[in-house]
């Protein structure tokens, strides 16, 4: 049997200058944070959607997304859109008043693990100088003041996912393909943002899995594939002052993961895919932790597919976990073998031999060769692609050493 290697990313892409001016040029509803999208943003989303799938394929990924260019951007750069979406498609959000205090940062104690505020999060306190530091090539931004939930939480996306399901299969069906995802934030993710209504965080977490479960059915229901895109899983570790005991912190995860498996309840699980990660922006993530602490509880979601940073220098290693862990039956691991951490571009051959270790220890048919993260406002557009080649063509390579 002949080995070929299939090939993804892991969501976000770059949007086109034209793209994100229009982004930009979007008016915000009365609410402060929804933006107010336009017949020419919707044609010129549109169209971008289909030039994407069309480069994905000239660059030899064969399971394509629309890149994430449908939904528009309530933050100020493109990554912001992975999770700043589902704002505008969920009823119950206010912003705080205005000229309301910055919420002062909290400490988490044993038994009782709480995230701290988004810059007092350990890696940043331990490198502030090169946050700092303009000329030191590390991202740090003001955080805005995100909605909170102020009342029952209700998903109203439904318009904007069927305009982003449309989109998605228009391209497929003129580039001659079946297959495709469409990203979806996960409850553990969604309700980072501040929570004045829920008595507690469980009910919380919960609140949002129900929110967005519509958006994933829709989504599986089209016959494409969802991503759940949850960093929080892996990234909260590092937004926990003091750093808690790494007991405290799984069990500070079961309600995520909990949060997961009801949401996904009876969704077909091979249109089902997991993408965790450790936050793309650029630092040196010495406070990150080890998957080795977690995949085991990882595993337990009733995904078919799951993506993971592999490609970036402090994950790298990690590689060997993998020999040891108990992939579910059927299921498929997307092992990152491009970062987008770095603009060095990778050479096809270290791509293959990324491959080609995964594919020895889970077998090359449950193995797609994926991007770390997204790409979309990481790295320069011109290098994005570049990688996305050297994906495309380190695949190819590694097939032909599978097959000797």
């Amino acid at each position: 049997m002949t080995v070929t290697i299939q090939t993804t990313t892991s969501g976000s892409l770059p949007r086109t200058p034209e793209l994100a001016a229009a982004n930009a040029a979007l008016a915000k509803a009365e609410d402060g944070f929804t933006l107010v999208r336009t017949p020419e943003y919707d044609e010129l989303a549109e169209q971008a959607v289909k030039d994407i799938v069309k480069r994905q394929v000239e660059a030899g990924i064969t399971i394509v997304g629309d890149g994430e260019l449908g939904k528009a951007m309530s933050a100020s750069h493109d990554f912001g859109a992975w999770w700043s979406y589902s704002f505008q498609r969920t009823a119950g959000l206010a912003l705080p008043e205005p000229g309301a205090p910055m919420p002062e940062p909290v400490r988490s104690e044993p038994g009782n693990v709480r995230l701290t505020s988004m810059n007092d999060r350990r890696d940043w306190v331990a490198f502030a100088a090169a946050y700092g530091d303009p000329t030191s090539g590390v991202l740090l931004g003001e955080p805005p003041f995100w909605p909170q939930a102020v009342g029952p939480l209700s998903y109203r996306g439904h318009d904007l996912i069927a305009h982003d399901i449309a989109n998605l299969k228009s391209a497929l069906a003129d580039a001659g393909l079946e297959k495709g995802f469409l990203t979806s934030l996960a409850p553990g993710s969604a309700a980072r943002i501040g929570n004045a209504f829920f008595p507690s965080e469980e009910e919380h977490i919960a609140a949002w899995a129900d929110v967005m479960r519509e958006e994933y059915k829709a989504i599986v229901d089209a016959g494409l594939t969802v991503q759940l895109d949850d960093p929080s899983l892996a990234e909260s570790w590092d937004q926990i002052n003091p750093e808690p005991s790494v007991a405290d912190y799984r069990a500070f995860l079961r309600t995520r993961i909990d949060a997961i498996n009801h949401a996904i309840a009876g969704l077909p699980k091979e249109q089902v895919r997991l993408h965790i990660c450790w936050g793309s922006w650029h630092g040196p993530h010495t406070t990150d932790l080890e998957l080795r602490h977690i995949l085991d509880l990882l595993l337990e979601i009733e995904a078919g597919e799951f993506s993971f940073e592999a490609g970036n220098v402090r994950h790298e290693h990690e590689w060997k976990v993998w020999r040891d862990a108990d992939l579910p039956a059927g299921a498929r691991i997307l092992p990152g073998v491009v970062s987008h951490a770095t603009n060095v571009v990778e050479h096809p051959d270290l791509v293959a031999e990324r491959i080609v270790r995964f594919a020895e220890i889970v077998g090359p048919e449950n193995v797609v060769a994926s991007t770390d993260c997204g790409l979309g406002g990481r790295v320069h557009p011109q290098i994005a692609w570049a990688k996305l080649d050297s994906l495309g063509e380190g695949a190819r390579r590694a097939a032909a050493l599978l097959n000797g």
